[in-house]
């Protein structure tokens, strides 16, 4: 998948653990990990805006995208 979790790059530079993050956010240890890892299929923009809030950045801090010329096969209107 093209979209990557960058947010282990974000606590290492506010020196924060992903288990300080987890509780100050309101998300279990183990949401924390699967979004970590990458191995979640979507996000509620709430989880994300809090995440921001906590870290003092933004979405694109946390996320990152490479173009994937397959990312556009199916997609008719823009929106799945």
């Amino acid at each position: 998948m093209p979209i990557r979790v960058t947010l282990d790059a974000m606590l290492a530079r506010r020196g924060m653990t992903a288990r300080e993050l987890a509780a100050r956010v309101g998300i279990s240890e183990t949401q924390m990990s699967l979004f970590r890892s990458g191995k979640v299929r979507g996000i509620r923009f709430r989880t994300l805006a809090k995440m921001c809030a906590v870290l003092q950045c933004t979405p694109g801090e946390l996320l990152d995208y490479r173009h994937d010329p397959d990312d556009l096969l199916g997609v008719e209107d823009g929106l799945e």
